[in-house]
């Protein structure tokens, strides 16, 4: 299918007393009394829907999957505050509440509903699954997946780890005390302070993911949690099939391998070409992500 056949609904969901919003795609063919798998979609780290996961949902939707992208509590055009806080734990219990929308949605078959996650949101999708018996098979595509060592390894070591630690609790701290929230930007290549010091087209493009829907903040106080979140040790827990696709140019290709290795499940890790950002935007990437992904859906769903 192409994107012509596709429709979207506007939707909205609770999560926790939260209002998030985002967009229900399905196959323009199908009929209100059809009965569709679903797909809970998400994206990486300090994202809005439209910078990745429409897209994944809207090819999703083309091979005949409906597929839910939604803002996380805090960003995009979901309410939440205070904004841009990156939690796994947060993220994962809205996650858990996307499942419970589509599972009582009428065109969605309760009993066929996965996850899609791009990049960091894989640690979140896996830590949702792992209780979720809902969820009855997981796709991790271009996945960041953390433990310690690699934290040390991707974030200068013990003394980078420490350092932004002691940021965080100070900005908590902070926060707390005052309510007002230290932001940095989630990516500059000019701002040493940046959750991503570092050049990167995908994000400093607005024909790529420098979106107006996009704030580029990132709130210093989430440093602890996510330095400290070890999603490696999901995989042994995991009891749902698992398909992980990667690259070895993309991000931390070793976690990819380790959480595959350590999957307590049916599980397949394909390696194909392309950058970590290739995934998020570029053709034949993505098409190729999504293939794998819904041959993945059908043979477990």
């Amino acid at each position: 299918m192409t994107a012509a056949q596709v429709r979207t609904e506007s939707v909205s969901f609770v999560s926790d007393g939260v209002r998030l919003r985002g967009e229900l795609f399905l196959p323009a063919d199908s009929h209100e009394s059809a009965k569709l798998p679903g797909v809970v979609v998400s994206g990486t780290w300090t994202s809005v829907r439209q910078q990745m996961a429409d897209r994944y949902a809207n090819q999703l939707a083309g091979r005949g999957v409906a597929a839910l992208s939604f803002d996380f509590t805090g960003y995009g055009a979901s309410d939440g505050e205070p904004r841009d806080i990156e939690s796994a734990a947060l993220k994962a219990r809205d996650i858990h509440h996307a499942v419970g929308f589509l599972a009582g949605h009428p065109q969605i078959d309760a009993e066929r509903i996965t996850e899609l996650a791009v990049c960091a949101s894989a640690m979140y999708a896996a830590l949702n699954a792992v209780d979720d018996p809902r969820v009855r098979a997981l796709a991790l595509i271009a996945p960041w997946l953390h433990d310690g060592a690699l934290v040390r390894e991707m974030y200068g070591g013990d003394a980078g780890v420490a350092e932004r630690i002691a940021a965080g609790e100070s900005a908590r701290e902070r926060y707390e005390r005052t309510g007002a929230v230290d932001y940095v930007p989630a990516q500059s290549p000019s701002d040493p302070a940046a959750a991503m010091p570092m050049v990167m087209d995908f994000y400093e493009n607005p024909e790529r993911g420098a979106i107006p829907e996009w704030d580029n903040k990132f709130a210093v106080m989430a440093w602890p949690e996510w330095l400290n979140f070890d999603s490696i040790s999901l995989a042994p827990r995991l009891r749902v099939p698992t398909l992980l696709v990667h690259s070895e140019e993309a991000a931390i290709p070793d976690g990819a391998r380790r959480f595959h290795e350590a999957i307590g499940a049916d599980k397949e890790i394909a390696w194909i070409a392309g950058t970590q950002f290739d995934f998020y935007d570029q053709q034949p990437v993505v098409g190729e992500a999504v293939d794998r992904a819904v041959a993945h859906f059908e043979r477990y769903v």
